[in-house]
C-alpha cells in the first residue's frame, strides 16, 4: 500500500511540476515577446502596458472558478480543461490580426492558466500525508522559476528572436502533457474520500459540501482573511521584481543584457529557495520558517538597494528571487495545510484571485512611482512595508492552523 502511495505522489508532483514550469514560461513570455508584439501590432507603450496586464486579468476570474468547479466535479478533469483552454489561446496569440483580438486571447489564455494553478496545489497538497505538504508543494511549485529560467535562455538564441515562436513554444507545450495528465494523473483520494463522505450525509439529509460561505465561517474567517492579506501583498512584490528587474537595471546605468542576466540569477535562485523553504514547512515550526523567508526578501531588497557593483547586483537578484519566489510557494503549501479537503480547491482558487489582484497592481504601481521619479530605490523600498505586512498576518494564520 505504502509503495502505491509513493508512485502516486510522486506521478502526481511530477505532472503538476510540468504543468508549472509551463506557468514559467508563459510569466516570461510577454515580457520577452514584448518587443516584437510592439512592433507587429504598432503598439504604444500604454496599450503594451495593457496587453501585459489582459493576460494577468484573466488569472483572477480562472482562479475564482477553477478552484470552486475542482471541490465540486473533481481535480483531474478541470486541470485537463484549464491547461486545454490556455494551449489553445495561447496558440491563438500568433494568430490574431489586431490589438483587440489579441487582448481577448491572452485574457483568455490567462483564464486557463488561473484556473490550473490552485488545482495543481490542491493536487500536490493531497498527494501525500500532511506532514510533507510543504515539501511537495514546493516541489511542484519550483518547475515555475524551471520554466522562467529556460524561457530567458530561449529568447537568447536565433528561435527565440522570432516573438511567434515563444508563443508557439507555450501553447504547444500543454498540449503534449495533457495526454500525459489523461492517461497517468491520479485522481486525488482526499478528493475521492471526501465526494463519498459528502454523497453518505446528503443521503443522511446533512448538507457537507464546500461553499464559498464557508470560508468566513466562525472556524476559517480569521484564517482566510490572513491568508488573503500574505498572498496580497507578497504577489504585489514578486510581480514587481518579475515585471521591474530587467528595467531597474538598465535605470541604474547597467546594460539590458545585464538586466537579463541578473533574471537569470533570479529564476535559478528562486528554484532552490522554493524547494528548501519547502522542506522547512514540513520540518521547522511553521512561525520559524515565516520569520526566515520574509527575513530573507527584506535582507535582499536591502541589498539591491546598497549594491554598487554588477557582482553585489547579481548576488542581491539571486538573494530576492531565493526568498520571494520561495515565499509564494509556501504560501501556496500553506493554503493546502488550513483549509480541510471539501473546501480546499475553492479556498486556493479565491486566496490566488486575491492575490493575483496584488500581482496586477505591483507593476502598475513601480510603474508610476518610476514615471515621478523616484528611480529604482524608490521602487524597492516601497516593497519593503509590503513584506512586513505579509510576515504579520501569516504569523496570525499559524496560531490558527489546527494541529
Amino acid at each position: 500500500m505504502e509503495k502505491s502511495d509513493n508512485k502516486h505522489a510522486i506521478v502526481t508532483v511530477a505532472i503538476c511540476f510540468l504543468i508549472a514550469v509551463i506557468e514559467g514560461l508563459d510569466i516570461q513570455a510577454a515580457g520577452i515577446a514584448a518587443a516584437g508584439i510592439r512592433e507587429y501590432f504598432g503598439l504604444d507603450s500604454s496599450q503594451l502596458g495593457v496587453f501585459f496586464s489582459a493576460g494577468i486579468l484573466g488569472l483572477l476570474p480562472g482562479a475564482l472558478v477553477g478552484g470552486r468547479i475542482a471541490d465540486r466535479v473533481g481535480r483531474k478533469k478541470v486541470l485537463i480543461w484549464s491547461t486545454g483552454m490556455f494551449a489553445i489561446f495561447t496558440l491563438c496569440t500568433v494568430w490574431v490580426n489586431s490589438f483587440h483580438s489579441l487582448l481577448a486571447v491572452r485574457f483568455l489564455a490567462g483564464a486557463g492558466l488561473g484556473a490550473a494553478m490552485p488545482i495543481l496545489i490542491t493536487l500536490a497538497s493531497e498527494a501525500v500525508t500532511p506532514q510533507n505538504r510543504g515539501r511537495a508543494v514546493g516541489l511542484m511549485y519550483c518547475g515555475m522559476p524551471v520554466g522562467a529560467a529556460i524561457l530567458s535562455l530561449v529568447a537568447m538564441t536565433d528561435f527565440g528572436a522570432n516573438w511567434k515562436n515563444i508563443f508557439y513554444l507555450g501553447g504547444l507545450l500543454p498540449i503534449i502533457v495533457i495526454p500525459l495528465m489523461i492517461w497517468f494523473l491520479p485522481e486525488s483520494r482526499e478528493f475521492l474520500k471526501a465526494k463519498d463522505q459528502a454523497v453518505q450525509a446528503t443521503a443522511n439529509g446533512e448538507v457537507q459540501q464546500g461553499a464559498f460561505k464557508n470560508l468566513f465561517n466562525t472556524e476559517n474567517r480569521l484564517r482566510t482573511f490572513s491568508i488573503w492579506v500574505s498572498y496580497f501583498f507578497t504577489l504585489m512584490v514578486v510581480y514587481i521584481m518579475l515585471s521591474w528587474l530587467p528595467s531597474l537595471f538598465t535605470e541604474l546605468g547597467f546594460t539590458r543584457k545585464d538586466g537579463a542576466t541578473a533574471q537569470f540569477y533570479f529564476m535559478v535562485s528562486a528554484t532552490i529557495g522554493t524547494i528548501i523553504l519547502g522542506m522547512l514547512t514540513d520540518r521547522w515550526k511553521k512561525a520559524y520558517v515565516i520569520i526566515l523567508m520574509y527575513g530573507g526578501i527584506l535582507a535582499g531588497l536591502f541589498a539591491l538597494n546598497g549594491a554598487g557593483s554588477l557582482t553585489q547586483m547579481y548576488m542581491a537578484s539571486a538573494l530576492v528571487g531565493a526568498f520571494v519566489i520561495g515565499c509564494q510557494g509556501v504560501l501556496y503549501a500553506f493554503g493546502g495545510i488550513v483549509y480541510p479537503t471539501q473546501l480546499r480547491g475553492t479556498g486556493v482558487g479565491v486566496a490566488s484571485a486575491v492575490g493575483r489582484v496584488g500581482a496586477m497592481l505591483g507593476p502598475a504601481i513601480a510603474g508610476q512611482l518610476l514615471a515621478a521619479g523616484f528611480g529604482a530605490a524608490g521602487v524597492i523600498t516601497a516593497a519593503i512595508p509590503c513584506i512586513a505586512i505579509s510576515a504579520v498576518f501569516m504569523l496570525l494564520l499559524v496560531r490558527r492552523i489546527p494541529s
